[in-house]
């Protein structure tokens, strides 16, 4: 199976608009058709609590038309056209589709911050972890999140094997961003999210990327774009994983970044596994 994960940051920027941003985001979602993944995992849909409209659906049949598609977004009294995530999934696939909720604190839960796929031999999951905020405002309400969603994908993990992805909002290591020094008390670099990632990998899960490519330096998966040259001098961060559960992580064949040219923000990853 080849999977691909990316976050969006706007699906409604992506498919309507025609702005210069948007038309590099045009340009990944070519690079994701001729990918060909057979599950592709969207996070940052941003779209309203009523999701898709007939446009974004028609164009996603036009880009996608051998996928379907499933989504959920920010409903209130959580913020609107925030968060959200989606699936698009080769037809013939016939999963189970649940949208969890795992008691996160505050609306975090109504966020539309999870779906979770269920085959008969795996489970492939989404989330797009809430951020710690400016001023790291909620970075007590994020370390519940951490804990909660760890306890969920154990709960999982129990039952099959967990394929798990997206946006966790943390760089684990120093080794994951490029000036930790500065960043020590960052939102996704605080000593907290990273022992909340910590926590979730000692549950049994393992980050593919690292287990088929070892310490290798300088690679990254956001790239701010408040500064404009932050990918040009390839000062990132790693926070988009592919996780699995350890006893099928031998079974992975590439975890690596999707090529998105000059557009900062994320890069999409795509897993390849042989289960």
């Amino acid at each position: 199976m080849k999977l691909i994960s990316w976050n969006i940051d706007s699906l409604n920027a992506a498919l309507t608009s025609d702005s210069a941003r948007a038309q590099l985001s045009q340009a990944v979602l070519q690079t994701l058709i001729a990918e060909d993944a057979d599950i592709i995992a969207i996070q940052e849909t941003k779209l309203s609590a009523k999701g898709p409209t007939k446009k974004h659906l028609d164009i996603l049949e036009e880009l996608f038309p051998n996928y379907e598609n499933t989504w959920r977004s920010s409903v209130e009294p959580a913020r609107k056209g925030y968060a959200g995530t989606m699936f698009l999934y080769k037809k013939g696939l016939t999963p189970i589709i649940t949208f969890p909720e795992i008691g996160a604190p505050t609306t975090m839960d109504l966020e539309g911050r999870i779906i979770t796929l269920e085959f008969d031999q795996f489970f492939v999951t989404q989330v797009y972890t809430p951020n710690a905020g400016d001023g790291l405002r909620r970075l007590s309400d994020r370390q519940v999140w951490d804990e909660r969603y760890a306890t969920y994908l154990a709960r999982l993990d129990q039952q099959k094997p967990v394929l798990a992805t997206g946006d966790y909002n943390v760089a684990h290591h120093e080794i994951d961003l490029a000036n930790p020094a500065s960043n020590r008390q960052s939102p996704g670099f605080t000593d907290e999210e990273r022992a909340g990632f910590t926590n979730l990998l000692e549950k049994g899960f393992t980050d593919t990327f690292r287990h088929l490519h070892g310490d290798i330096p300088h690679q990254y998966t956001w790239w701010a774009q408040r500064s404009k040259t932050s990918k040009i001098n390839n000062t990132g961060w790693r926070i988009d994983y592919w996780l699995t559960s350890n006893r099928v992580a031998d079974k992975v064949t590439k975890s690596e970044m999707i090529d998105s040219g000059t557009r900062q923000d994320h890069t999409p990853i795509v897993m390849e596994i042989d289960l």
